[in-house]
C-alpha cells in the first residue's frame, strides 16, 4: 500500500469517527432538551397522558387556590384565550404568583388537568430595584 493511499484511508477513518461522534452527541442533546409548550399548543396537540412535557405561560389572576391542610395548589396557566388548569403538590418558588410567568413540568391527565411534578417561576431579564432602594454610589444616574 502506498503512503498516499494509507493517508487517504486514515483520513477517511477519522472523518467516519468524527461523524459518528457528532451523531451520538446530537442524539443525546435532542433527548435532553427541555422545551415547553404554550397552553394553545398543548390543547391542540393533546399528548398521551403518559408523556412528560413542560407547560409555560402566565398564572391567571384569581386562579390560585390552596387546599387546606396540604401542600397542593391549583392554578390556571393562560396564554391569550387558552387556559390549562394545573395541580401541583410541593413547595412553590419564591417568584411564583398570580400574573407571573411559570413553567410547569408534568403530564396532561385525561381529565384535562395538567399534573405538575415541578413548577419553575419565570422572570423577565429586566432588573428593577425594589421600591425605596437607593442607588449605590458607583451607579451614575
Amino acid at each position: 500500500m502506498t503512503p498516499r493511499r494509507r493517508r487517504a484511508l486514515a483520513l477517511a477513518a477519522m472523518l467516519a469517527l468524527l461523524a459518528a461522534a457528532a451523531a451520538l452527541l446530537l442524539g443525546a442533546l435532542r433527548n435532553n432538551l427541555n422545551f415547553f409548550l404554550a397552553p394553545g399548543e398543548l390543547l391542540q396537540q393533546r399528548p398521551d397522558p403518559q408523556q412528560r412535557l413542560r407547560l409555560g405561560g402566565v398564572v391567571e389572576a384569581g386562579s390560585l387556590q390552596r387546599e387546606p391542610g396540604s401542600m397542593t395548589v391549583r392554578f390556571v396557566v393562560a396564554e391569550g384565550t387558552h387556559r390549562v388548569p394545573v395541580r401541583y403538590s410541593g413547595l412553590l418558588p419564591d417568584l411564583f404568583g398570580e400574573g407571573q410567568g411559570v413553567v410547569a413540568g408534568g403530564r396532561l391527565a385525561s381529565d384535562g388537568v395538567f399534573e405538575a411534578y415541578e413548577v419553575l417561576a419565570k422572570h423577565d431579564e429586566n432588573y428593577r430595584a425594589p421600591v425605596g432602594e437607593s442607588r449605590p454610589a458607583w451607579v451614575k444616574p
